[in-house]
């Protein structure tokens, strides 16, 4: 029985890449903030902000996907570890979004000042 040795070079320069373009772009609207994002809101949030939730969970997605090894895994096992995290992710921004609307709402429309 013998076992090849494959180069994974290929792999790990496109993983790279990939994960710099994210990156670069999050840190280009990051720093420039386009009008057409950031003053357009969705659900409660600019547009700019769902854009680095999205990015974000996409670079968390696919550096388990290349780095954990799952896309050689059986789907059931892929979909077992994404699905929790996916729910838990949306689950907490739900509550922080939740949660800041209403702090935000106190203190923009009582008597406390905004003292932070």
């Amino acid at each position: 029985m013998s076992h090849e040795h494959v180069s994974n070079t290929k792999r790990i320069w496109f993983v790279f890449a990939l994960l710099s373009v994210v990156t670069i772009v999050e840190v280009i609207l990051g720093i420039y903030k386009p009008a057409v994002f950031h003053l357009n809101h969705f659900l409660g949030m600019n547009l700019l902000n769902w854009i680095f939730y999205i990015l974000t969970v996409f670079k968390a997605y696919y550096i388990v996907w290349a780095f954990m090894h799952l896309e050689g895994e059986k789907s059931s096992l892929r979909w077992s570890i994404v699905l929790p995290i996916v729910f838990l992710i949306l689950y907490i921004l739900f509550i922080l979004l939740t949660e800041g609307d209403y702090i935000y709402g106190v203190f923009k429309d009582s008597t406390i000042k905004w003292n932070f």
